[in-house]
């Protein structure tokens, strides 16, 4: 979504107030939750749907 919309990781976090650390971890993947405020404000800057940033996957067993 990031290269869709022609904006940089850091130009994003600071729009939103997010580190650049934090916002790695949530484009990797290395996070467990995300606030639901963090969620709205990335897909304000972004002009998307949480769909179009996520996708669903189980956990193995």
């Amino acid at each position: 979504m990031l290269a869709q919309r022609k904006v940089r990781s850091k130009d994003l976090a600071d729009r939103i107030g997010l580190s650049e650390q934090a916002l790695s971890m949530i484009k990797t993947g290395k996070i467990k939750g995300i606030r639901f405020s963090t969620l709205i404000a990335i897909c304000d800057a972004l002009a998307c749907q949480p769909g179009d940033l996520f996708e669903f996957r189980r956990l193995p067993d």
